[in-house]
């Protein structure tokens, strides 16, 4: 919307200022600015409002967890849901600072209002219920396969975006794979979105853990939805793929980790409000979109290491389990088998956030090797 401002440049000599607002960088840095200011300043109103409404992050029975039960006994009433901080702030902060009218920006609010609201459902439950159920997990999952279809189809029958989203690449190579991947487009590209929601719904299990991947995890993808949406350093410079409209998903991004940083005031430990379902399963959601809107879906594995890292620990460990009636770690997902060994949560945290720093680092590197 701010966008438009830069049309009012020729009206007098001094709105000449107003033409930064066609830059993408300029509009990038508004998004990030507005999303944390947004987030900080109705953070505390929105703690003490979910505080008000007892809607309390339910704690796992010793029963269930045993040990962990007794390391996160105190985080027991803490105020969940706080992830509309973040979906909302994104929103508005796109709405705001990106260029209307792109396909890529239209689906990936599509996808964040959509999971947002599945994760707000399954918080909802589960403090009505007081238990950790929620929504049952098959529902869940058909719910999060309809919402990528309908993404992946509006961007496939798109006439400016149909051809591009097709094209399959590998990290550091320079031309596709697979020019057209036809009706498999359908398969891969919603199990990077669904895949990646509930990767990042797994690693939210520590304070600020997820946050903080998160923000670096999206800071990289903002590097290459910037590079992918400019024609001379996309296909002369960098050789990413190109399209035009990628360059606004930069704008997207920028939003998010403001978003990320503003929550995280409040997220970090110990905690005063936990993100939950409304937050971690948007969260990946907008992650798997924006990867796919830049073309580098694969390379998610690598800058979001740690949300892999978290996926692959629980398929293992119910893998092992069926299989040989043994655990593979103390317990799943991965942070918690830290925990049990030992290390304080912040430390579990800080090293987490080191390793997904250093993943974003690694796949910031591949944008030279071509």
């Amino acid at each position: 919307m701010l966008y438009f401002l830069h049309e009012l440049k020729d009206s007098a000599a001094y709105l000449e200022l107003l033409n930064v607002f066609q830059y993408q960088t300029f509009r990038a840095a508004g998004a990030a600015l507005t999303a944390f200011l947004l987030c900080v300043f109705l953070g505390e109103k929105v703690i003490l409002k979910l505080t008000a409404l007892k809607v309390g992050q339910p704690i796992r029975s010793k029963d269930e967890v045993h040990r962990l039960a007794e390391l996160h006994g105190g985080k027991t009433g803490t105020p969940t849901m706080g992830g509309i901080l973040i979906v909302g702030t994104v929103i508005i902060a796109t709405l705001l600072w990106a260029r209307p009218g792109n396909p890529f920006i239209q689906a990936l609010l599509f996808v964040t209002v959509t999971t947002g609201i599945l994760g707000f459902v399954d918080d909802y439950l589960k403090v009505t219920k007081k238990n950790s159920v929620g929504v049952r997990g098959k529902v869940k999952l058909i719910v999060q396969l309809a919402i990528s279809l309908v993404a992946v189809g509006y961007l496939y029958w798109n006439p400016e975006t149909s051809a591009f989203i097709r094209q399959l690449y590998l990290p550091s190579l320079k031309f596709p794979i697979i020019e057209d991947m036809g009706l498999f487009t359908f398969v891969l590209l919603p199990i990077v979105i669904v895949g990646c929601s509930n990767a990042v719904n797994l690693t939210d299990g520590l304070d600020g853990l997820a946050t903080g991947c998160t923000i670096t995890t999206a800071m990289a993808y903002a590097v290459f939805t910037y590079a992918a949406g400019h024609q001379i350093v996309a296909e002369e410079y960098l050789f990413v793929p190109y399209n035009k409209y990628s360059g606004e998903v930069a704008i997207f991004c920028a939003g998010l980790v403001g978003a990320g940083l503003g929550f995280l005031w409040f997220n970090c430990h110990p905690a005063r409000v936990f993100m939950g379902d409304t937050g971690s399963l948007a969260i990946g959601g907008m992650l798997g979109m924006v990867a796919i809107c830049c073309k580098q879906e694969l390379l998610l594995i690598v800058v979001g290491f740690v949300f892999v890292m978290e996926a692959v620990s629980v398929i293992l460990q119910v893998a092992s389990f069926k299989l040989t009636g043994k655990r593979i770690f103390k317990m799943s997902p991965i942070h918690h088998h830290f925990e049990l060994m030992g290390w304080a949560e912040s430390k579990v945290i800080n090293r987490f956030w080191i390793i997904s720093i250093i993943s974003a680092m690694i796949g910031l590197m591949t944008l030279k090797l071509r």
